[in-house]
């Protein structure tokens, strides 16, 4: 079955009466948005098939088609499988990695800088580091490289272990860099005491010179501050810890090889000056270690067995391996897999910062965004992110990957996973003159016709009920199946179709609002149904459908600039949205699904009340509602925009 067939379908019934038998199941007409039986839908396809056909034709210059020449009959798809979240590890890239060392117990660990929220690419890393772990029966550490107090805020600290947890993992142990800082500072000591650290006060024009100049015009030659003695680098390595020197003004440098053609050989910092209290150790330390000194080591401190990174570390493997050598301590094996990243977007804190201090979003948890705070909040499940990075697949390669591609994951998942309802974005009301006898009758609806675990709930069939303005014309045409004066149209299985018969409207802004109409009871089967809302036991909500922020697949390329391809229409806002009554009970039951970090009822926040609004898309709870407002945001729409793609 396609993503875009939904449940409308779901049969309902009049709790004081059995289930027409001959009540249609309904599929979605993807060009026209309309529910339709499936009859109707094939005699569509077939007509719109032979239109192309023949414009085709005239367009080459060829004789039409001939007798009987038509469309081939469209097999539907078999609704697919979920995704195996552990194909990544019994196969390719992450298979040879644990060849290369197969050892028991597997350790590894996710390394993030506190430096800012995570985004849609570390879900990658994640998902690899501890999913790596758990396969092989091991354990990964969440380890807070927390060497720079320059950047480091509690806030970060707390939304990265609690994305880590939102996502299905849980670490094994919570460790800190900073942990470390005695040992750190001890092995130092002891580099400088092998005659392989030395305390350099060059400037950064000096180093640039010694490693070869612009663009490598001149040769590479080594530091003199190299050629100090043990005890003088050592005196001096102990000044800067005393704080006798201000920042920039001397700095700790492994001794490699200036020679060799990686640049992580050419005599990396190990430690810095920084005049800043730290998060964690307070105004203990004047000096803290940088990421080639600490990484490596605190690697080794925590026996990680595999140390799995982006392959931007691939030449610092090298150097990896020199200092755990070079110092006599345990090695890990370090390897290297391809990052993941997003087109059509910006990942880099720097953009994301300028968007949120100018007030373009609402937020670092703007569902429009890709830190995957934003993610979430927008309602993208857990579960549906794991199997996009499992589709992806683990090689060496980077991957850029459209938004749509991520979507059409995201879509999948949700189809076979959230419940339908009923909700309508710009209701008026329809006032349906004979329905009397059914005002106020009770219909017990499932959430889902392929899912019976999910349930039903019951909703109230009233005489005056709501339907979306864009589901009526007030001049009909051949070519329209919905509401129009004189028109039959299904209201998804009300006892009877309803024909229009008058309108009124507001001589101000010329906008219908009200419609007058009576049932069909001739017609059994009309070609098109649409969704509605009753005034009974519905509620008022706010909707955001959220469309791509910028405007083009490559911002940066934009001209003018990347702030200049922001789309003006990425949130349209629904105020007067309703919602039909059977949310509460959503509400009630969530997690919409239980998986990963939303893995029982209540477990999950807001945004794990997600279900699938029948013909318009699919949503979640936001944030920012409340008992008396609720706020929707559109996760992904019901089938995919062909102009994106």
């Amino acid at each position: 079955m396609t993503d875009a067939v939904v449940d409308a379908a779901a049969k309902m019934q009049l709790a004081d009466g059995p289930v027409d038998p001959n009540a249609p199941k309904l599929v979605l007409d993807e060009e026209t948005g309309e529910m339709v039986s499936k009859g109707e839908l094939k005699k569509r396809l077939a007509k719109r098939a032979k239109k192309a056909i023949k414009e085709k034709n005239k367009d080459e210059k060829k004789p039409a088609a001939q007798d009987g020449a038509g469309p081939k009959k469209q097999t539907p798809k078999p609704e697919e499988a979920p995704i195996d979240t552990q194909a990544m590890f019994k196969q390719g890239f992450l298979n040879d990695v644990y060849n290369e060392r197969p050892v028991k117990p597997v350790f590894t660990r996710f390394p993030p800088e506190p430096n800012g929220f995570l985004h849609i690419g570390h879900a990658k890393a994640i998902a690899i580091n501890f999913g790596f772990a758990k396969y092989h029966g091991g354990n990964c550490y969440l380890r807070f490289d927390d060497t720079n107090p320059e950047a480091e805020e509690e806030i970060y600290f707390t939304a990265i272990e609690d994305t880590v947890r939102w996502l299905g993992f849980t670490p094994y142990k919570i460790t800190y860099s900073s942990d470390n800082f005695q040992k750190l500072y001890d092995l130092a000591e002891k580099l400088i005491g092998l005659d392989k650290a030395y305390v350099c006060h060059c400037n950064d024009d000096e180093i640039k010179l010694q490693r070869g100049g612009e663009k490598g015009a001149s040769p590479r030659f080594r530091c003199k501050h190299a050629e100090q003695s043990i005890e003088e680098n050592l005196q001096k390595f102990r000044d800067m810890r005393d704080g006798k020197y201000k920042p920039r003004e001397a700095f700790l440098r492994m001794k490699q090889d200036i020679t060799d053609g990686n640049p992580q050989m050419w005599d990396l910092a190990a430690y810095r000056v920084l005049d800043k209290p730290h998060h964690r150790t307070g105004s203990q330390w004047k000096i803290y270690p940088t990421y080639d000194f600490t990484h490596c080591l605190c690697d080794s401190f925590e026996d990680i067995t595999h140390s799995l990174c982006t392959t931007e570390f691939v030449l610092s493997r090298v150097s990896y391996e020199w200092l755990n050598k070079s110092l006599g301590v345990y090695e890990p094996m370090q390897r290297e897999y391809g990052r993941l990243s997003l087109s059509g977007t910006v990942l880099s804190k720097r953009k994301l910062k300028e968007l949120v201090d100018r007030k373009i979003v609402r937020g670092w948890d703007d569902p429009r965004l890709y830190t995957l705070i934003a993610v979430r909040r927008r309602g993208v499940p857990p579960g549906a992110i794991l199997e996009f990075v499992n589709e992806l697949g683990v090689t060496t390669s980077n991957s850029i990957i459209q938004i749509v591609r991520f979507e059409q994951t995201i879509r999948r998942y949700l189809e076979r996973t959230v419940p339908r309802l009923m909700l309508v974005l710009d209701p008026v009301p329809v006032v349906i003159e004979d329905a009397d006898e059914f005002d106020g009758s009770e219909l017990t609806v499932p959430f889902s016709s392929k899912n019976a675990a999910m349930g039903d709930h019951k909703i109230k069939f009233t005489k005056t009920v709501y339907i979306d303005r864009s589901d009526f014309r007030e001049v009909d045409s051949k070519d329209y199946f919905r509401l129009a004066p004189g028109k039959t149209v299904g209201l998804l299985q009300a006892p009877f179709p309803i024909k229009a018969t008058s309108f009124t409207k507001d001589e101000t802004t010329g906008k219908v609002t009200e419609i007058r109409a009576v049932f069909d009871r001739e017609t059994k089967k009309p070609k098109t149904f649409i969704q509605w809302v009753g005034t009974d036991g519905s509620r008022k909500c706010e909707v955001r459908v959220y469309n791509p922020l910028f405007k083009s697949e490559n911002p940066a390329a934009a001209e003018g600039g990347w702030l200049s391809d922001i789309n003006p229409e990425s949130e349209v806002v629904y105020p007067d949205a309703l919602i039909e009554s059977g949310f509460d009970e959503v509400k009630r039951r969530a997690p919409w699904p239980e998986a990963a970090g939303e893995s029982e009822l209540g477990k999950g926040g807001p945004e794990s009340v997600r279900f699938q609004a029948m013909r318009v898309a699919y949503f979640a709870l936001d944030k920012e509602s409340t008992d008396e407002k609720i706020i929707l945001n559109r996760i992904v729409s019901l089938k995919e925009d062909k102009e994106k793609n």
